[in-house]
């Protein structure tokens, strides 16, 4: 066994203690429209996890994409509300300079880095050692920002002079803000690494995804067997088995494709192929996610997007994680002009 399973093993049997083994989703349905649950980040903090994409030298556990992904997968299996993923993206972002507070999950910090939805550029918002500007697609409710610019990266409180924070609700009950920056004052930490920190986040959430598309089959796979229409299982219709696989086929080559650029980034893939490696990843993503929740709904009728059915919370955070890091149409626009680029 490779060194990079044994500890994707443990990242995950860890994970347990914020994503029940059983599948209950109680706790995800509770939290819905209460903001951040504090004990689940501390506990996430309490386990490292925040820290895993943070060099040895600096600090943190210098684990690799591989076992970022797999962590990822069992997060999105679970629903966890948490943004843990932009905890690991600001812990990788600032290093040592991350705070222990952000640490241990006493406070929480996120990263708002994204200047407009449609790209991954990060490089507005700082002039003259200051901050300007807004950061968009930022999770609410957090006490730290790290707001990443092309000067650099700072750390920022929510009630420091000069942060407006504008929030509104998202279909699946979490929340979303707007970060408006006037003439903040901030200490900027180079940042060298930005660009390859932002890559490994769209992979990491394109993990996410799989995670959330594989379960939200799995409750529709057992639909199907539970079911009866004229005397029968649904499931036994052909129409559906086929429907069923070709779901399946997608789900299986997203595994595919995001271990495998996991494992290109672990060995030293180069500045653009990690770019366009990681948007393919993300479309493929985005478009498996949105293909099983529409047939997740075709397939278990109206209940399908309900709140009281566990299906209905996995169609609704689809339909809003699909969108983090670019819309598809977005994406695709962005990987066509990558590989014109490359042309």
């Amino acid at each position: 066994m490779e060194d990079w399973m044994e500890n994707a093993r443990m990242i995950v049997d860890s994970a347990r203690a914020i994503v029940p083994a059983d599948g209950d989703l109680s706790r995800v349905r509770a939290a819905r429209g209460k903001g951040i649950d504090r004990a689940m980040v501390a506990k996430a903090g309490e386990l490292g996890l925040f820290l895993m994409r943070v060099p040895e030298e600096a600090g943190g556990l210098g684990l690799g994409m591989r076992e970022a992904c797999e962590l990822m997968q069992v997060l999105g299996g679970g629903l966890t509300p948490e943004p843990i993923g932009s905890k690991i993206m600001a812990a990788a972002l600032l290093g040592e300079a991350f705070p222990e507070e952000a640490t241990t999950g006493a406070k929480v910090m996120v990263t708002a880095w994204q200047d407009d939805a449609a790209s991954l550029r990060f490089e507005g918002g700082a002039s003259d050692g200051r901050l300007h500007g807004v950061k968009i697609a930022v999770p609410d409710d957090a006490d730290f920002f790290a707001v990443l610019t092309g000067a650099g990266v700072a750390v920022v409180a929510r009630d420091a002079p000069g942060v407006t924070i504008t929030a509104a609700d998202t279909l699946d009950g979490g929340r979303i803000a707007m970060l408006r920056l006037e003439n903040v004052a901030a200490e900027l930490v180079p940042c060298p690494q930005a660009a390859a920190v932002i890559q490994d986040a769209v992979l990491m959430h394109s993990a996410y995804l799989l995670g959330l598309s594989d379960r939200a089959f799995n409750i529709t796979l057992d639909y199907l067997k539970v079911r009866e229409q004229f005397g029968r299982p649904i499931g036994s219709f052909q129409a559906l088995q086929h429907r069923a696989t070709e779901i399946k086929i997608r789900i299986e080559l997203l595994r595919a494709a995001v271990m495998a650029t996991a494992a290109r980034f672990d060995t030293g893939a180069d500045i653009a192929s990690r770019a366009r490696d990681a948007d393919r990843c993300k479309l493929r993503a985005a478009e498996t996610a949105m293909l099983v929740a529409r047939e997740a709904v075709q397939m278990h009728g109206a209940m399908g997007i309900t709140d009281e059915a566990d299906i209905g919370l996995f169609v609704r955070r689809a339909m809003t994680d699909a969108n983090l890091f670019g819309a598809p149409i977005a994406v695709r626009a962005r990987l066509a002009r990558t590989l014109e680029d490359a042309a």
